[in-house]
């Protein structure tokens, strides 16, 4: 077959359509044009369309609907081959329609979407009857809804006014009703408000009557009161004065033999040490001095002194600790954070006890260790070492102030050694008699 790109003065091309294809009949052109696009290849496709080639026609209907409808009316060539892709599916349709008399069984709007395709002789005469046709349809369609919904309409409202009738006799039984309860209700109201009349009389009757009793007897508890805080006051204060005897005459006898104690073993320790250093002779005259010779220069105190160990020798430390009864006060975290800051307070607490216990056992001396508690939150857990006393001080309280404490605390005369880089600290407990060394001096030792 021989395409054309127009129509001899028989057939339908000439022919215009004056106004839009109705919606219908334009739905079922597209579906034409969609169903013979798959049937031609991708040259016989204008150019616009060919992009649209490899959709389904579902998807060709929705996404080139408008493209193909206006191929099919601007392009004759592509108008013609989809006519005759039609004519090979439904010839018994456009075998009609060439004849010029359609199907009496068809539907109008396939009748006029294929005469719009294939544009037989009538075709405009097809198409705007199949749209009057659609539109006279949809009307009737649109009546029969209106009609249907006025009757429904008609229905609910007889349902509406029957139901309304119902609930409006309905209450107006309940609010004879209500009249009714309400009319019992206020005179059991009038009776009520009586009885309560009544009763708020006798209550304001009672009332009086008992707040008398209630002063009377406020006033007698009072005066009772005030004699039992009297009595307990006397009986506190006497308590108190009994206890503080108690305990003044209890702590001054026990510090004061414990001070005597301590200072008498410090005394005798001190007699013989004194005894075995010089060696004393039991004559006060040897031969020897009978003989006439010249006897060296003896040494003043100024020449010892030049012979004196350095401030910084761990000798002296050695040579204080070896006095009789003597007591070194070891200010613990001023020491550890000189030699060891690194370390956590837990280990460097055991690191320095440990040290100062091996001390103590080598030279027999007292030795206590003062850690700072005040900023504790709970008392530390700790087993003190064998010969170390170790003290943390109370909160309000610093470890310098303990120290002082202690030192005062010892009786006048025996040695008191306090190992601290605290300047304040050293200061004051010399004043107070005891013997300040510098933490490093102790480190040494202890190294």
């Amino acid at each position: 077959m021989v395409e054309s790109a127009g129509g001899g003065p028989g057939d339908g091309t000439a022919e215009v359509l004056d106004r839009p294809l109705p919606d219908g009949v334009r739905r079922r052109v597209v579906g034409i044009v969609s169903d013979g696009f798959g049937r031609l290849t991708v040259t016989e496709l204008p150019t616009q369309l060919r992009q649209y080639a490899r959709f389904a026609p579902n998807r060709r209907v929705k996404f080139a609907g408008n493209a193909m409808a206006a191929a099919l009316e601007t392009d004759t060539l592509f108008r013609q081959r989809i006519g005759e892709k039609f004519r090979e599916t439904q010839p018994e349709l456009a075998g009609a329609l060439d004849s010029g008399a359609a199907p009496p069984a068809a539907d109008p709007l396939d009748v006029a979407a294929a005469a719009y395709v294939l544009r037989p002789a009538g075709w405009v005469k097809l198409v705007s009857a199949a749209g009057e046709e659609a539109q006279r349809a949809d009307a009737e369609r649109a009546d029969e809804e209106s009609r249907a919904e006025l009757e429904r309409l008609r229905v609910e409202l007889d349902h509406a006014r029957e139901h309304t009738r119902a609930e409006t006799e309905r209450l107006r039984a309940e609010l004879e009703s209500a009249k009714r309860e309400a009319e019992s209700l206020h005179r059991k109201l009038r009776s009520a408000l009586s009885d309560v009349r009544r009763g708020e009389a006798a209550l304001r009757k009672t009332q009086s009557e008992m707040d008398i009793v209630r002063a009377e007897a406020q006033l007698q508890v009072s005066a009772a009161e005030s004699e039992s805080r009297r009595l307990k006051a006397r009986l506190g204060e006497a308590e108190a004065a009994l206890e503080a005897t108690r305990k003044a005459a209890r702590e001054g006898r026990s510090v004061e033999d414990m001070r005597v104690r301590l200072l008498l073993d410090t005394l005798l320790d001190a007699t013989q040490g004194l005894r075995r250093e010089l060696a004393l002779p039991p004559v006060s005259v040897r031969p020897a001095e009978t003989v006439d010779a010249v006897e060296p220069g003896r040494m003043t105190p100024k020449d010892i002194a030049a012979r004196a160990l350095s401030e910084h020798d761990p000798a002296i430390l050695d040579q204080l600790l070896a006095l009789p009864q003597a007591h070194l006060v070891v200010d613990g975290y001023n020491v550890t954070k000189t030699g060891y800051p690194q370390m956590p307070l837990e280990k460097q607490r055991l690191r320095l006890l440990g040290q100062l216990s091996a001390l103590a056992a080598q030279t027999g001396a007292e030795v206590t260790c003062v850690f700072d508690g005040a900023e504790l939150a709970a008392p530390v857990l700790l087993a003190p070492p064998r010969g170390v006393r170790v003290l943390f001080s109370k909160p309000g309280v610093t470890a310098d102030e303990l120290i002082r404490q202690l030192v005062r605390a010892e009786p006048p005369g025996r040695p008191v050694i306090v190992a601290s880089t605290d300047r304040e600290v050293a200061d004051g407990v010399a004043r107070a008699g005891a013997r300040p060394v510098a933490s490093a001096m102790l480190l040494k030792r202890l190294s």
